[in-house]
């Protein structure tokens, strides 16, 4: 199963068209062979869910600004015997949360900062961040100043349930 993640996409009918239209002709490069995409939420407004949809069948969750109806806060599937949950704002007791649902994969928006990061108490978190207003991750000692750059997450899961995650930076 091969997964398109996206978040904080805050896209309303007030944005430029051209520049909407833009943003849907790359993701359908970059998604144009996953089974499903998954929105971690604010996405705002319900045409963009559905320009989504015409690349591939979507999951989503709601964020503080979406006026899309019917979306839950959070959801959990399975994929093979991966339990994969999927909320916008990461909670308050992360390690408590991810224990009680059993999770393996916690997928999350909210900060608009990308990360892919496994936990000791072994769940793989995962933020696509923003592809329309990101951040930059934290500065680390010794690196170059990061830059924020729109982007989304590729999540593989094979047959025998290994996981290889990827970032991809859009040119938006």
């Amino acid at each position: 199963m091969k997964y398109g993640i996206i978040s904080d996409t805050h896209i309303t009918l007030k944005d430029d068209f051209e520049k909407i239209n833009g943003i849907i002709m790359q993701l359908k490069k970059v998604f144009k062979d996953v089974d499903e995409i998954l929105h971690a939420g604010d996405v705002n407004e319900p045409f963009f869910l559905n320009d989504l949809k015409n690349i591939a069948p979507v999951k989503c969750v709601a964020g503080e600004e979406d006026l899309i109806e019917n979306l839950e806060r959070y959801i959990k599937f399975s994929t093979g015997s991966l339990n994969i949950g999927m909320i916008h704002k990461i909670p308050n007791n992360l390690e408590e949360f991810v224990i009680n649902e059993n999770l393996q994969v916690l997928i999350t928006g909210h900060t608009h900062v990308h990360l892919i990061e496994n936990k000791p108490y072994k769940v793989l978190i995962l933020n696509p961040g923003s592809i329309t207003y990101p951040k930059a991750p934290p500065e680390v000692m010794g690196f170059k100043k990061p830059i924020a750059r729109p982007s989304v997450i590729t999540l593989n899961i094979d047959e025998n349930n290994v996981i290889s995650t990827f970032l991809i930076n859009l040119a938006i």
